[in-house]
């Protein structure tokens, strides 16, 4: 499937806020590449920086999802956009919401805007981390 076959798919409205969350994302980190994937036994949208997940984005049956490794890996940010995004659902890694109300997109771009300028910070403790694997 494709990431435009899989937005498709989605309801009026779920397809409406996906794309828009999918083309802020998009220009906001012009190095992440997008691809369909699946995780969690779940298709969805990933976006990567150099074969390294850094963002993916889901619709399953009650919410949607904007899975996050800057959130998950850079405290400050979690600590910022958890308070702002006030009526999403956080968890570690990810944003649980089921509208545009508790994900509203300026708020989106400016988060968006700021795990990009954080990503290379994850991507070097992400290789670091591959590294000892190694």
């Amino acid at each position: 499937m494709t990431i435009t076959e899989y937005l498709s798919k989605q309801e009026p409205e779920r397809k409406k806020l996906l794309s828009a969350i999918h083309k802020i994302i998009t220009q906001t980190n012009k190095k992440a590449k997008a691809e369909m994937g699946e995780m969690m036994g779940k298709e969805m949208i990933f976006y990567k920086i150099d074969g390294a997940f850094i963002y993916a984005l889901a619709s399953v049956k009650g919410h949607m999802s904007l899975h996050n490794m800057v959130l998950y890996g850079y405290k400050p940010v979690y600590e910022k956009y958890s308070k702002l995004f006030s009526k999403a659902k956080f968890q570690k890694g990810c944003i649980n919401f089921k509208s545009e109300e508790e994900m509203p997109l300026e708020l989106v771009k400016e988060f968006m805007t700021e795990c990009a300028k954080a990503s290379p910070k994850y991507l070097e403790m992400y290789k670091a981390r591959m590294e000892k694997k190694k």
